[in-house]
């Protein structure tokens, strides 16, 4: 037996793929582990309770893929199945909608085995819109590099975080005993259940794999109706939330002065996000209220006074936003505000 043979038997990979309702794209998620140069030991595909044609696409692959089928509860009740479902050391994610580049797999346990202290990576990725032919990397390779410094990883996820750096969940691998330890993805999250978990899992270890080159894309959809006031108004509800346990865990773990920068990045680029919304003005004032010592005076005043006339503040920034489009200014690709 040569040495790769002995490392892939205390390197095995459980790749869990939550699916939904999605027919048309689950194959594509499947096909793309398949596709590995380093091969996943096992596929646990979760069907949350599809009424589609989901479960026969998936039941085509046979025994390439362990299929197991739930009541609809959600993404996070759906990956949290797939965990408990896993038999391998090494647990990877991919939502059901999404692919893995050919090297995710190869490129991520090479990180790990060249730093065996780590108990998790993640790594860059493709944001695409691929109906408009958009898609580009969430970070460029070279500056994602840069801010790893010759290294294979983040010494703190939480500056990763402020770096941009931000792991989709896609690019995602973990040690399985340390979600167990960690507890479930919470499921009365409608929003940032990934993020809530990330956040738990760095308070207590912190450092975090990262491979600087683009191993999985994210498709970006154009739901409906994403900008009605209630839903909008929602998620700064779970944004809120989120960060106040965050708060309180990172004091809990001696890690509050290290996460209260993160929080605050964190918070700013939701409010941003909040001001393309007039109707949102008084929430986001709230919120400015609610955490007010993570930010400083001059912001605190800039936020208060664009949020004193936030018509003007939201048809500005509406303006701004479609003359970057136009001017093909912007690099990443992202929705429209708003949508």
């Amino acid at each position: 037996m040569d040495t790769t043979e002995r490392d892939n038997q205390f390197f095995t990979v459980s790749v869990v793929i939550p699916a939904y309702n999605i027919g048309k794209l689950v194959a594509r998620a499947i096909d793309s582990v398949l596709a590995q140069t380093h091969k996943a030991d096992e596929i646990i595909v979760v069907d949350d309770g599809s009424t589609d044609d989901t479960a026969d696409v998936i039941k085509s692959y046979g025994l390439k893929v362990r299929y197991i089928y739930q009541a609809n509860l959600g993404l996070a009740g759906a990956r949290n199945t797939g965990i408990m479902a896993a038999r391998c050391e090494w647990i990877a994610f991919l939502d059901g909608d999404d692919e893995w580049l050919p090297g995710n797999l190869k490129l991520q346990v090479g990180v790990l085995r060249r730093s065996p202290e780590l108990v998790w990576s993640a790594g860059n990725f493709h944001r695409c819109l691929c109906n408009e032919n958009r898609r580009a990397p969430h970070l460029h390779p070279q500056k994602a590099a840069k801010l790893l410094a010759q290294k294979d990883y983040f010494e703190d996820y939480f500056n990763a975080f402020m770096a941009d750096a931000v792991p989709n969940s896609d690019t995602v691998i973990i040690k399985r005993q340390i979600l167990h330890e960690a507890g479930p993805f919470r499921s009365d999250m409608p929003f940032a259940a990934d993020i809530d978990m990330w956040f738990r899992i760095a308070m207590r270890w912190p450092k975090v794999g990262y491979v600087p080159q683009p191993i999985a894309v994210y498709h970006l959809h154009r739901p409906g109706s994403l900008a009605n006031e209630t839903l909008v108004r929602k998620k700064m509800e779970v944004i809120c939330d989120l960060v106040d346990r965050s708060l309180a865990l990172a004091e809990q773990y001696n890690r509050l002065e290290k996460f209260k920068p993160c929080a605050s990045w964190y918070l700013r680029r939701c409010i941003r996000a909040y001001l393309f919304h007039a109707h949102m003005a008084p929430d986001t004032r709230n919120m400015l209220q609610r955490f007010e010592t993570l930010f400083s005076p001059g912001y605190k005043m800039l936020i208060k006074l664009l949020t004193r006339f936030p018509q003007v503040t939201t048809t500005t920034l509406h303006m701004i936003s479609r003359i970057v489009r136009f001017l093909n200014l912007r690099r990443r690709v992202v929705r429209r505000p708003g949508k």
